[in-house]
């Protein structure tokens, strides 16, 4: 596999599929307001899709075990892409929901798959490059977004957004013809973990969204019956119980919650920063965002190649200082200008490409290759996952500072960011004092 050729088409990919999402965040008022719905029906808009690509993004992975990905990737790409179409005549919030909820089943292709197919066919010495071009369509993504969504909702409605999207269709004969044909294997798929592990997601972020009791306890025996199939299945399993046998591996995946509960909510606040306390429109708050995210792309080459040249965990470690610096600046400044906040994200977006990418080039190494698929979409559900519930918190803790001023309460939410990426740094040190003490044990007994 050429992979100068098929990742720049990957990213692209990624940046349509991601850019699914941030392109509806500016159009939920005009939605809410045109279906005359409440806030919190029209949060779905956004909550469902997220919900259902990180499932989706994981069952692709684990499905790559067994079904060639050339056709996970056509079966994928192609409900992507028929869904989007049907968006474009979308004329109810149902219709809408619906086409919402169809589109994630089919966008967890590309983020789960790629990062499976880099693993796979990539040689380790430049697959550090190649997972940072994918981080780099998702930061790109988050950038550009708004402002094509702000463009494209203002002349052309909601139902335009999903023309955007309807692009991916040209991207799937390139990849078809590209990616190396791959002998399926002998099917083992969990069905009922699978579904278990749907209703745990989605009972947890409900329960957080909607401060209810009665979910959240459905959602603790929902973990518990999942715990029991776990260990009662005597055949493979949807999520492999050897993954949380590996202490690396569990703290990898730690830091990716916290760096995706940075991340989000990082460009959760910011707009809302900007429209708030600079009253902003929705096309300046997008202007204000895309510089990071070009300066990310731009990046991309040189921080793939430093990656490679000098390791994962060192550059794990750096992007978490600079998320830290950034972070503590807009904990106390946030609302002095805007242009904190354009200065800010020019270090945030690449920071954070750079930690995601050494973070999944890191997971790679250490996984052997019998639990790629599982090990790397597990890693991917629980930073999505971490990044829908650091919006769903942090709108419940702008929410009950009705009271305090309103950059004070901006300011408060940074600085429970800052505690999230001070913590992540803990466990990255923590990471490379003992994974260093076990590559020095495993050399010495070999």
């Amino acid at each position: 596999m050429n992979d100068k050729v098929v990742m720049p088409i990957w990213m692209f990919g990624v940046f349509i599929v991601i850019m699914n999402t941030t392109m509806f965040n500016v159009s939920i008022p005009s939605i809410i307001k045109d279906f005359d719905i409440t806030a919190d029906l029209g949060s779905w808009i956004i909550s469902s899709y997220s919900i259902g690509y990180a499932l989706s993004t994981m069952i692709y992975s684990r499905l790559s075990d067994s079904i060639p990905m050339r056709k996970l990737l056509l079966i994928g790409l192609t409900i992507l892409g028929l869904s989007s179409v049907f968006g474009i005549f979308a004329q109810s919030f149902n219709q809408l929901l619906t086409v919402r909820i169809l589109q994630s089943a089919g966008a967890g292709t590309m983020a789960g798959l790629g990062l499976v197919m880099a693993s796979r066919y990539i040689p380790y010495e430049r697959r550090g490059r190649a997972i940072a071009m994918i981080s780099t369509g998702s930061a790109m993504a988050f950038g550009f977004g708004p402002i094509i969504g702000g463009v494209i909702s203002e002349y052309f409605g909601f139902n335009g957004l999903f023309a955007v999207t309807c692009l991916i269709l040209l991207v799937l004969p390139v990849l078809m013809r590209l990616l190396p044909k791959e002998e399926p294997k002998p099917m083992k798929f969990d069905v009922l973990g699978a579904l278990l592990t749907t209703v745990n997601v989605v009972t947890l972020l409900v329960a957080i969204m909607q401060r209810s009791l009665f979910w959240f306890i459905g959602s603790l025996l929902s973990f518990y019956v999942h715990v029991w199939h776990l260990r009662k299945a005597k055949n493979i399993t949807f999520i492999n119980p050897e993954l949380f046998a590996k202490k690396d591996y569990r703290k990898l995946t730690a830091i990716g919650f916290c760096v995706l509960v940075l991340n989000l909510g990082n460009l959760f606040l910011m707009p809302l920063a900007l429209a708030n306390l600079s009253g902003e429109s929705a096309i300046v708050i997008g202007l204000t965002i895309a510089p990071g995210a070009l300066l990310s792309a731009v990046l991309t080459r040189f921080v793939g190649k430093w990656i490679d040249r000098y390791g994962n965990i060192r550059f794990l470690l750096i992007g978490h200082c600079i998320l830290a610096v950034v972070l503590a600046v807009f904990s106390f400044a946030i609302e002095v200008s805007p242009l904190v906040i354009l200065c800010g994200y020019l270090c945030f977006s690449p920071s954070f490409s750079a930690t995601l990418s050494s973070l999944n080039n890191e997971t790679s190494r250490i996984l052997p290759k019998q639990l790629i698929g599982s090990g790397m979409g597990l890693m991917q559900l629980i930073q999505f996952f971490g990044g829908s519930v650091s919006v769903a918190v942090f709108g419940l803790v702008l929410a009950v500072q009705k009271k305090v001023p309103l950059g004070l309460a901006y300011e408060n939410v940074y600085r429970i960011l800052l505690a999230v990426c001070l913590l992540s740094l803990a466990i990255g040190v923590w990471y490379q004092r003992t994974s260093g003490k076990a590559e020095q044990l495993s050399r010495m007994t070999a």
